[in-house]
């Protein structure tokens, strides 16, 4: 057990997971083993009369799983769990300034209500007011998102005063007045008829602001390119209390101007708040990401103000959970063994990976390496700007980094915001490259944890038992393959750039870090053997090919100890966090899927933009619900209403299987010139994809609703089918004719 041990009464404690340790090792020796020995298996197979060029991928599939695989052990070697003290805290006029980054995008996608619940809900963090506040970036320049900023200001002059006086838990007013709140807080005042009336008057309120809400949304207008915009929202509470500072940014777009999609409105975010508050201490949330726990922010604190961590923290990452999970989560939506079983991993090994959102950063740990041990006295004024910028305000907030802006001329200050939010501010300066979140890839979060962890910065996983943050989980095919692809194409170009993890990591981090970091690099390839061990070995099937050990050879006994303790030890990972068979038997399907489709476009966009045939772009996650989208969600139903482009390829895998799972049968007992012992493995591996698919099978056959495998896109892929079953049997069959390794007698 580690602690603080600056004094008596620390403010958090870290806890090994000593039995998880154990039988995680355990496992990994005896999985590496027997990896090991299948490898040197298929290397002496070399010198047998093999088919060439399906042997040649299939190992080339299993080397890199292994390496996948071996990647991944660094989460599960020494995960720890913390627990924190926020009682332990000094008095509040002693605690740091936060100011608060809130990014939405598109209006459509982010109906902009439901970001006010979650601006709402951070401004009434249990914090001192005046020293907490909200800026929202409005890179969809909407004027309802604007009207609605200022209805949400007026809402909460009762809303806030209402949580502090009654220590509310649940500030999202839309949770807390719906029947998906858990009453705890009307349990505790069950007998309070001053807690009764008033939030009966909050409600009325509250329905008053949607209703507000709703009207002015027919007369939404949004603009792709605007010009920038800043507004401070600012005042007392019904009560004369304080409320914390709301600021409103919509930077400057341009269609001919580069503007870096979420990484750029966080720089923005961060220059202006830099010369209105200038806090030391910064919290991102997505637009859905609402505060479910109050007292997040103290949380954080404990670990920024621990003077033995705090000098290398950079930030404390709270796991990202949802509020609109089903039971049976089809889609993984709730990413458990990210969030529940490898940020726990990686926390023990040097800092779980920037997630996004949910996370309290350290503002000089976004200002580089100027400021990382101090200004230098010689950091002359041009050097400066050169790298921050030409706005003397700013620099001036960079010297004061540590320091809180509290006596800001708002009028001037206003000013040099619309300067710091322009197009141009940027250029010729080291944004983005060396200074705030970076822009080599669209998934920022993970290339700037990165560059940070390099620098020697730690990051820390707190994670208590209420959820801190709790935000919308995709619930259909599309959203989640669209957004697997974008995270997946971002991984991908960090992994081609000279920032790889496994090769620039290497030398800055330590071993188990970087193999941290090295999973997700090499993450986006796995559709490289999901599309060769689904394709290749059921060809061979077809034409009564054995490619893998007889079930009587000693090897067949190494193989499926490797296949079988990898679904083992995922189920019990599954049952250890909570979940069941159906969760991981889940989990396998949409695995599957999102590799060969997210995995698979992922990896081809960032190729083509690697190559210069591609243009970056982004595609916000869509947040407007579907009620019969969520209907099927719930009855856990795949909804296939996604594109062809998307839904073909698993379609093609299943068909394919079924054609080569019939005709590997029909060889056995109808031809007659091929035996279970010699084929065994193949019909296994075509009825496994089968029937952890059967959703698929399901989609094109059997339903009829409007979720159902449109029949274009069945025939379509049954064509696919017979096309690659015609090259295939051309093309690799000639190959093998005229490469054969010598047979060693």
């Amino acid at each position: 057990m580690e602690s603080s041990p600056s004094s008596s009464s620390p403010l958090h404690l870290c806890t090994t997971q000593i039995s998880s340790a154990i039988i995680n090792r355990s496992y990994a020796f005896f999985h590496f083993t027997a990896l090991v020995a299948f490898i040197i298996y298929r290397l002496s197979s070399f010198l047998n009369s093999k088919p060439l060029l399906p042997f040649s991928l299939l190992f080339s599939s299993e080397l890199l799983l292994s390496l996948i695989w071996l990647c991944t052990q660094a989460y599960l070697w020494r995960p720890v769990s913390r627990t924190v003290f926020p009682q332990r805290l000094p008095e509040n006029n002693k605690l740091p300034a936060i100011d608060v980054f809130i990014c939405t995008a598109d209006p459509k996608k982010e109906p902009p209500f439901e970001v006010m619940n979650t601006v709402l809900s951070a401004m009434a963090l249990d914090y001192p007011p005046e020293k907490l506040s909200v800026y929202l970036s409005d890179d969809g320049g909407s004027s309802l998102t604007l009207f609605g900023m200022r209805q949400a200001y007026e809402f909460g002059r009762y809303w806030i005063p209402f949580c502090t006086r009654f220590g509310i838990s649940n500030r999202c007013p839309k949770l807390f007045f719906s029947s998906l709140e858990d009453d705890d807080d009307d349990i505790l005042h069950a007998h309070s008829l001053q807690y009764q009336q008033q939030k009966h008057d909050i409600k009325s309120k509250y329905e008053k602001f949607k209703k507000t809400m709703e009207r002015a949304k027919r007369e939404e207008i949004g603009n792709h390119d605007h010009y920038a915009t800043v507004e401070v929202i600012e005042g007392k509470s019904d009560n004369e209390v304080d409320m914390p500072l709301l600021v409103y940014v919509s930077r400057e777009k341009s269609s001919s101007t580069p503007h870096h999609f979420k990484a750029g409105a966080l720089n923005v975010l961060l220059r202006v708040s830099g010369i209105m508050t200038n806090s030391p201490y910064i919290l991102v949330l997505d637009c859905d990401m609402y505060c479910n726990d109050s007292t997040s922010a103290r949380q954080a604190m404990c670990f920024h103000l621990d003077p033995e961590v705090s000098p290398s923290l950079a930030f404390v990452q709270f796991p990202q959970k949802f509020h609109n999970i089903s039971k049976s989560d089809i889609y993984d939506s709730q990413l458990r063994t990210i969030f529940i079983i490898r940020w726990p991993g990686s926390d023990g090994v040097g800092g779980p990976i920037l997630s996004g959102t949910g996370f309290y950063m350290k503002r000089k740990a976004l200002y580089g390496h100027l400021l990382q041990n101090g200004l230098p006295t010689d950091a002359d004024l041009e050097q400066l700007k050169r790298t921050f910028g030409q706005s003397n305000e700013y620099l001036m907030s960079v010297r004061l980094s540590d320091r809180p802006n509290v006596h800001a001329n708002r009028g001037k200050s206003l000013q040099e915001a619309h300067l710091l939010a322009t197009c141009a501010y940027e250029e010729h300066t080291l944004w983005g490259v060396q200074v705030g979140f970076l822009y080599k890839s669209v998934v920022e979060d993970y290339f700037t944890g990165l560059m940070l962890h390099c620098k020697g910065w730690t990051s820390i996983l707190c994670d208590p038992s209420r959820p801190s943050f709790l935000g919308s989980g995709t619930t259909n095919l599309n959203d989640t393959l669209v957004q697997n692809t974008r995270w997946n194409c971002g991984l991908m170009e960090v992994t081609m750039s000279r920032f790889s993890p496994l090769i620039y990591g290497l030398s800055r981090m330590p071993l188990l870090q970087t193999m941290c970091y090295g999973f997700f690099a090499l993450q986006p390839l796995y559709c490289f053997p999901l599309w060769c061990f689904a394709t290749l070995p059921q060809l061979y099937l077809l034409k009564g090919i054995s490619i893998y050990p007889k079930v009587s050879s000693s090897s067949f006994s190494i193989l499926a100890f490797i296949f079988i303790a990898s679904l083992l030890k995922h189920l019990q990972e599954v049952l250890s966090s909570g979940g069941n068979a159906q969760t991981w038997w889940n989990e396998q399907r949409i695995w599957m899927i999102k590799s060969v489709t997210g995995y698979t476009y992922g990896t081809l966009d960032a190729v083509l933009k690697l190559a210069g045939l591609r243009k970056a772009s982004f595609v916000p996650t869509n947040k407007v619900s579907d009620d019969g989208k969520i209907t099927l969600y719930k009855m856990g139903k795949f909804d296939f209403r996604t594109s062809t482009v998307l839904l073909a390829p698993i379609v093609f895998i299943v068909i394919l299987n079924i054609v080569s799972l019939i005709g590997g049968v029909a060889r056995i007992y109808v031809l007659a010139d091929r035996s279970w012992d010699e084929m065994f493995a193949q019909i296994f591996l075509s009825l496994y994809i089968v029937v952890v698919n059967f959703p698929i099978i399901e989609g094109m056959f059997l339903r009829k609703d409007e979720g159902c495998i449109p029949l274009s896109v069945s025939l379509l892929s049954l064509l696919f089918t017979m096309i690659f079953m015609y090259i295939g049997s051309m093309v690799f069959l000639v190959v093998d004719e005229h490469f054969h390794f010598p047979i060693e007698n």
